[in-house]
Protein backbone atom coordinates (compact mmCIF):
# COMPACT_ATOMS: atom_id res chain seq x y z
CA UNK A 1 0.00 0.00 0.00
CA UNK A 2 1.23 3.35 -0.57
CA UNK A 3 0.47 6.25 1.73
CA UNK A 4 -0.21 10.15 0.86
CA UNK A 5 0.47 12.88 2.79
CA UNK A 6 -1.03 16.18 2.33
CA UNK A 7 1.01 18.81 2.85
CA UNK A 8 -0.07 21.31 -0.17
CA UNK A 9 -0.86 25.17 1.75
CA UNK A 10 -4.59 26.29 1.83
CA UNK A 11 -3.23 29.44 0.60
CA UNK A 12 -0.24 31.06 -0.64
CA UNK A 13 -0.04 33.17 2.27
CA UNK A 14 -0.64 30.86 4.71
CA UNK A 15 1.65 30.81 7.63
CA UNK A 16 1.52 27.79 10.20
CA UNK A 17 -0.06 27.80 13.84
CA UNK A 18 3.17 28.68 15.61
CA UNK A 19 3.62 31.55 13.18
CA UNK A 20 7.28 30.12 12.54
CA UNK A 21 6.89 28.89 8.83
CA UNK A 22 5.69 29.69 5.99
CA UNK A 23 4.51 26.49 5.20
CA UNK A 24 2.63 24.55 7.86
CA UNK A 25 3.81 21.33 7.32
CA UNK A 26 7.09 22.46 8.72
CA UNK A 27 6.30 23.91 12.14
CA UNK A 28 7.96 21.96 14.81
CA UNK A 29 6.13 19.72 16.98
CA UNK A 30 7.66 18.16 20.36
CA UNK A 31 10.93 19.86 18.83
CA UNK A 32 10.25 17.82 15.55
CA UNK A 33 8.86 19.16 12.21
CA UNK A 34 5.17 17.76 11.62
CA UNK A 35 5.48 16.64 8.05
CA UNK A 36 8.79 14.62 9.28
CA UNK A 37 6.56 13.09 12.67
CA UNK A 38 4.05 11.90 10.22
CA UNK A 39 6.46 10.73 7.80
CA UNK A 40 8.18 8.58 10.13
CA UNK A 41 5.23 6.98 11.77
CA UNK A 42 3.77 6.02 8.95
CA UNK A 43 7.36 4.36 7.53
CA UNK A 44 7.51 2.67 11.44
CA UNK A 45 3.83 1.26 11.15
CA UNK A 46 5.42 -1.40 8.32
CA UNK A 47 2.09 -0.98 6.64
CA UNK A 48 3.82 1.46 3.90
CA UNK A 49 5.28 0.09 0.77
CA UNK A 50 6.12 3.74 -0.41
CA UNK A 51 5.53 7.27 1.31
CA UNK A 52 4.34 10.20 -1.30
CA UNK A 53 4.15 13.86 0.14
CA UNK A 54 1.80 16.07 -1.93
CA UNK A 55 2.84 19.63 -1.70
CA UNK A 56 2.80 22.79 -3.79
CA UNK A 57 6.91 22.97 -2.98
CA UNK A 58 9.10 19.75 -4.44
CA UNK A 59 12.07 20.85 -2.09
CA UNK A 60 9.37 20.29 1.10
CA UNK A 61 10.75 16.41 0.66
CA UNK A 62 14.46 17.28 1.80
CA UNK A 63 13.54 20.15 3.88
CA UNK A 64 14.99 18.67 7.02
CA UNK A 65 18.53 15.84 7.23
CA UNK A 66 15.28 13.22 8.01
CA UNK A 67 13.72 13.74 4.84
CA UNK A 68 16.31 14.30 2.56
CA UNK A 69 17.87 11.28 3.49
CA UNK A 70 14.54 9.01 2.60
CA UNK A 71 14.33 11.28 -0.05
CA UNK A 72 17.86 10.04 -1.03
CA UNK A 73 17.22 6.49 -0.71
CA UNK A 74 14.31 6.79 -2.74
CA UNK A 75 11.58 5.85 0.27
CA UNK A 76 10.11 9.33 -0.33
CA UNK A 77 8.38 11.05 -3.35
CA UNK A 78 6.92 14.04 -4.20
CA UNK A 79 3.25 14.77 -6.45
CA UNK A 80 1.97 18.29 -6.93
CA UNK A 81 -1.13 18.97 -4.71
CA UNK A 82 -4.45 20.28 -6.29
CA UNK A 83 -6.64 23.38 -5.36
CA UNK A 84 -7.87 21.61 -2.19
CA UNK A 85 -7.23 18.36 0.11
CA UNK A 86 -9.44 16.57 -2.13
CA UNK A 87 -8.53 17.83 -5.73
CA UNK A 88 -5.00 16.18 -3.88
CA UNK A 89 -6.11 13.23 -3.68
CA UNK A 90 -8.29 12.55 -6.22
CA UNK A 91 -5.87 14.03 -8.93
CA UNK A 92 -2.83 11.21 -7.15
CA UNK A 93 -5.29 8.49 -7.39
CA UNK A 94 -5.94 9.02 -11.15
CA UNK A 95 -2.29 8.83 -11.66
CA UNK A 96 -0.40 5.84 -12.07
CA UNK A 97 1.42 6.46 -8.96
CA UNK A 98 -2.23 6.15 -7.06
CA UNK A 99 -2.73 2.43 -8.09
CA UNK A 100 -3.43 -0.21 -5.81
CA UNK A 101 -4.68 0.61 -2.49
CA UNK A 102 -3.64 4.23 -0.94
CA UNK A 103 -3.60 5.58 2.81
CA UNK A 104 -3.89 9.37 2.90
CA UNK A 105 -3.19 11.21 5.88
CA UNK A 106 -2.14 15.03 6.52
CA UNK A 107 1.06 16.84 7.81
CA UNK A 108 -0.41 18.31 10.47
CA UNK A 109 -1.49 15.24 12.39
CA UNK A 110 0.94 15.38 14.73
CA UNK A 111 0.09 13.01 17.25
CA UNK A 112 0.27 10.04 14.61
CA UNK A 113 1.78 6.77 15.87
CA UNK A 114 2.35 3.78 14.07
CA UNK A 115 0.12 2.15 16.54
CA UNK A 116 -2.76 4.15 15.13
CA UNK A 117 -1.75 3.04 11.52
CA UNK A 118 -1.82 -0.81 12.14
CA UNK A 119 -4.84 -0.42 14.00
CA UNK A 120 -6.64 1.69 11.32
CA UNK A 121 -5.08 -0.22 8.16
CA UNK A 122 -6.27 -3.72 10.00
CA UNK A 123 -9.97 -2.82 10.30
CA UNK A 124 -10.11 -1.03 7.80
CA UNK A 125 -9.34 -3.89 5.35
CA UNK A 126 -11.56 -5.67 7.16
CA UNK A 127 -14.85 -3.65 6.25
CA UNK A 128 -14.04 -4.36 2.37
CA UNK A 129 -15.47 -1.56 1.34
CA UNK A 130 -13.74 0.58 -1.58
CA UNK A 131 -12.90 3.29 0.70
CA UNK A 132 -12.74 3.55 4.40
CA UNK A 133 -12.36 6.80 7.06
CA UNK A 134 -11.01 7.01 10.30
CA UNK A 135 -13.47 8.59 13.09
CA UNK A 136 -12.99 9.30 16.82
CA UNK A 137 -16.60 9.19 18.89
CA UNK A 138 -17.40 12.48 20.91
CA UNK A 139 -17.64 9.96 23.86
CA UNK A 140 -14.06 8.55 23.90
CA UNK A 141 -12.43 12.68 22.60
CA UNK A 142 -14.65 14.08 25.70
CA UNK A 143 -13.41 11.36 28.39
CA UNK A 144 -9.47 12.58 27.19
CA UNK A 145 -10.07 15.81 26.07
CA UNK A 146 -13.19 17.71 28.08
CA UNK A 147 -12.45 20.80 26.97
CA UNK A 148 -10.55 20.91 23.79
CA UNK A 149 -12.65 22.48 20.74
CA UNK A 150 -13.25 19.58 17.93
CA UNK A 151 -15.62 19.58 15.19
CA UNK A 152 -17.94 16.72 15.13
CA UNK A 153 -21.00 15.71 12.98
CA UNK A 154 -24.05 14.61 15.04
CA UNK A 155 -25.31 11.57 14.74
CA UNK A 156 -27.61 9.20 16.44
CA UNK A 157 -26.38 7.25 19.01
CA UNK A 158 -23.08 9.53 18.84
CA UNK A 159 -21.45 12.67 17.01
CA UNK A 160 -18.19 11.67 15.44
CA UNK A 161 -14.56 13.78 13.90
CA UNK A 162 -13.07 12.82 11.57
CA UNK A 163 -8.88 11.29 12.40
CA UNK A 164 -7.36 12.22 9.46
CA UNK A 165 -6.89 8.82 8.58
CA UNK A 166 -8.58 7.66 4.78
CA UNK A 167 -8.35 4.28 2.91
CA UNK A 168 -8.92 4.02 -1.01
CA UNK A 169 -8.85 0.07 -0.86
CA UNK A 170 -10.17 -0.37 -4.46
CA UNK A 171 -10.41 1.46 -7.63
CA UNK A 172 -13.93 2.24 -7.18
CA UNK A 173 -12.46 4.18 -4.06
CA UNK A 174 -11.53 7.05 -6.52
CA UNK A 175 -15.22 7.65 -6.92
CA UNK A 176 -15.40 9.30 -2.99
CA UNK A 177 -12.53 10.99 -3.86
CA UNK A 178 -13.99 12.85 -6.72
CA UNK A 179 -17.37 13.10 -4.61
CA UNK A 180 -14.83 14.66 -2.14
CA UNK A 181 -13.85 17.79 -3.74
CA UNK A 182 -17.48 18.51 -4.67
CA UNK A 183 -18.77 18.42 -1.00
CA UNK A 184 -15.05 19.89 0.68
CA UNK A 185 -16.49 23.14 1.51
CA UNK A 186 -19.61 21.53 3.63
CA UNK A 187 -16.61 20.10 6.12
CA UNK A 188 -17.24 22.71 8.57
CA UNK A 189 -20.95 22.68 8.00
CA UNK A 190 -22.35 18.83 8.22
CA UNK A 191 -25.86 19.95 7.79
CA UNK A 192 -25.09 21.34 4.01
CA UNK A 193 -23.03 18.29 3.44
CA UNK A 194 -25.74 16.10 3.83
CA UNK A 195 -28.33 18.02 2.13
CA UNK A 196 -26.42 16.75 -1.36
CA UNK A 197 -28.27 13.50 -1.09
CA UNK A 198 -31.81 14.64 -0.90
CA UNK A 199 -34.50 16.19 1.73
CA UNK A 200 -35.26 13.21 3.44
CA UNK A 201 -32.00 11.77 4.17
CA UNK A 202 -31.28 15.71 5.63
CA UNK A 203 -34.63 15.71 7.37
CA UNK A 204 -33.41 11.76 8.79
CA UNK A 205 -29.74 13.84 9.55
CA UNK A 206 -31.12 17.15 11.50
CA UNK A 207 -33.29 14.86 13.62
CA UNK A 208 -30.63 12.54 14.29
CA UNK A 209 -32.22 9.65 12.93
CA UNK A 210 -29.04 7.98 11.10
CA UNK A 211 -26.46 6.86 13.15
CA UNK A 212 -22.98 6.61 11.35
CA UNK A 213 -23.28 3.04 9.19
CA UNK A 214 -26.46 4.03 7.59
CA UNK A 215 -25.08 7.22 6.97
CA UNK A 216 -22.42 5.86 5.10
CA UNK A 217 -24.42 3.49 3.89
CA UNK A 218 -26.65 6.22 1.64
CA UNK A 219 -23.51 7.66 0.63
CA UNK A 220 -22.17 5.08 -0.82
CA UNK A 221 -25.33 4.76 -2.92
CA UNK A 222 -25.28 8.29 -3.82
CA UNK A 223 -21.45 8.35 -5.25
CA UNK A 224 -21.16 4.89 -6.40
CA UNK A 225 -18.72 2.64 -4.09
CA UNK A 226 -18.73 1.08 -0.38
CA UNK A 227 -17.67 2.96 2.55
CA UNK A 228 -16.73 1.90 5.88
CA UNK A 229 -15.80 3.19 8.88
CA UNK A 230 -13.04 2.71 11.49
CA UNK A 231 -14.30 4.06 14.97
CA UNK A 232 -10.94 5.04 16.56
CA UNK A 233 -10.37 4.02 20.08
CA UNK A 234 -7.20 6.82 20.47
CA UNK A 235 -8.92 10.19 21.04
CA UNK A 236 -5.64 12.28 20.02
CA UNK A 237 -5.82 10.94 16.58
CA UNK A 238 -8.86 13.59 15.77
CA UNK A 239 -6.40 16.27 16.71
CA UNK A 240 -4.71 18.12 13.53
CA UNK A 241 -2.70 21.24 14.48
CA UNK A 242 -5.22 23.88 12.41
CA UNK A 243 -4.82 27.14 15.54
CA UNK A 244 -2.23 28.22 18.12
CA UNK A 245 -4.14 26.08 20.25
CA UNK A 246 -4.22 22.94 18.55
CA UNK A 247 -0.52 23.46 18.86
CA UNK A 248 -0.14 23.99 22.37
CA UNK A 249 -2.29 20.99 23.06
CA UNK A 250 -0.47 19.11 20.75
CA UNK A 251 3.38 20.16 22.37
CA UNK A 252 1.90 19.14 25.47
CA UNK A 253 0.77 15.56 24.64
CA UNK A 254 4.10 14.79 23.02
CA UNK A 255 6.01 15.87 26.45
CA UNK A 256 4.11 13.65 27.97
CA UNK A 257 4.77 10.75 25.50
CA UNK A 258 8.65 11.73 26.69
CA UNK A 259 9.68 11.13 23.19
CA UNK A 260 10.91 13.45 20.66
CA UNK A 261 9.54 11.34 17.49
CA UNK A 262 7.15 9.08 16.88
CA UNK A 263 7.58 6.09 18.73
CA UNK A 264 6.13 2.69 19.71
CA UNK A 265 3.75 3.42 22.61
Amino acid sequence: MRALVLAGRRAPDETSPGGTRTHKALEPAGGVPMLERVVEALAASGCCSAICVCSDDPSIVAATPALAARAARGELAFAASGASPAASVAGFLASEAGSGPVLATAADHALLTPEMVRHFVAHADATGADAVVAVVEASVFRRRFPDARRTFVPLRGDAVSGANLFLFRTPRGAEVARFWVRAESFRKRPWRMVSVFGPLVLLRFLLRRLDLDAALAHAGRVIGARIGAVRMPFAESAIDVDTPADLVLANELLAARGAATPAEP
